[in-house]
């Protein structure tokens, strides 16, 4: 079965919808289609947390093996997360946020979904945005 773009979009939004309990099931799932995923928490005021967002997403990135340590790759993982705050951030514009970060790829695919609770007094809002890469194969 060949894996396109939208079956690693799809599992970039199951790991940033899913709990830290499901993540190792969906994480172990996933690799045996063929699909290199991971997930981490991010949260804080928004307009403040974007740096620190993408870092968390780049060194996880690094981490779990789904990029080398290379600028081509570094770039793919930030320009990715940068375009799922994107969507994200003006809906979320000075407020807090608290959510995950769900990164998955296959190939020359690469997908980075951001899938946040936004805090407002004691009414919560949501929002989840995506953004995707195509990087040359490990």
């Amino acid at each position: 079965m060949k894996i396109d773009s939208i079956d690693v979009a799809k599992a970039s939004i199951e790991m940033a919808i899913s709990s830290r309990e499901e993540e190792k099931d969906l994480g172990q799932r996933f690799k045996e289609k063929g699909i290199l995923t991971v997930a981490v928490d991010v949260g804080g005021n928004i307009n403040l947390s974007i740096s620190k967002i993408i870092e968390r997403a780049l060194v996880a990135s690094q981490r779990s093996g789904i990029i080398t340590d290379c600028h081509v790759h570094d770039g793919a993982v930030i320009g990715a997360a940068r375009e799922a705050l994107s969507q994200v951030s003006s809906k979320a514009n000075g407020l807090n946020v608290g959510g995950k970060i769900g990164i998955a790829r296959s190939g020359e695919h690469l997908s980075v979904a951001i899938f946040m609770s936004i805090g407002v007094l004691h009414l919560n809002d949501l929002v989840i945005g995506i953004g995707h890469r195509a990087i040359p194969e490990i």
